[in-house]
């Protein structure tokens, strides 16, 4: 292999690095402690169970384990007649995940009929607003 080969390779390299690191956020970075839509809705593939309504879904940049870091504000209703625990799954296109579930301990109660419970999902390695988003919201069995 001739010299001028082995530096192309290294530049095509480099390159294809660069870019891919640039993929998994979107141009956008919000400024620490400001409130931002997460993706645009087109960007956000939500599958919500019908006892459930989701009344808030934003991301916020803040201080965790000692860095900026994205979070995930989610508040979610309890619509249907019975008390019920829910599920939250969200999938990054970039491959990280975050979850839990809500209420996280039952020794309060379950979601009484009508109430909301919120939570914050923090996404250690992650700064900027992300790309496409998978929202899972299911019910737990009783």
């Amino acid at each position: 292999m001739n010299q001028s080969k082995i530096k192309f390779s290294w530049v095509l390299l480099i390159f294809a690095a660069g870019l891919l690191a640039l993929t998994g956020c979107m141009s956008v970075t919000p400024k620490p402690g400001e409130i931002f839509a997460c993706a645009k809705d087109s960007d956000v593939n939500k599958t919500i169970a019908p006892e459930a309504s989701l009344e808030n879904f934003s991301c916020v940049i803040k201080k965790w384990d000692g860095a900026d870091t994205l979070h995930f504000n989610v508040a979610v209703k309890n619509i249907s007649n019975e008390d019920q625990r829910f599920k939250v799954n969200i999938f990054l296109a970039n491959g990280k995940a975050v979850g839990g579930l809500l209420p996280r301990k039952i020794k309060k109660g379950l979601i009484k009929p009508g109430d909301t419970a919120k939570f914050t999902y923090p996404v250690k390695g992650v700064n900027c607003a992300p790309g496409k988003i998978d929202l899972f919201i299911k019910t737990m069995s009783k």
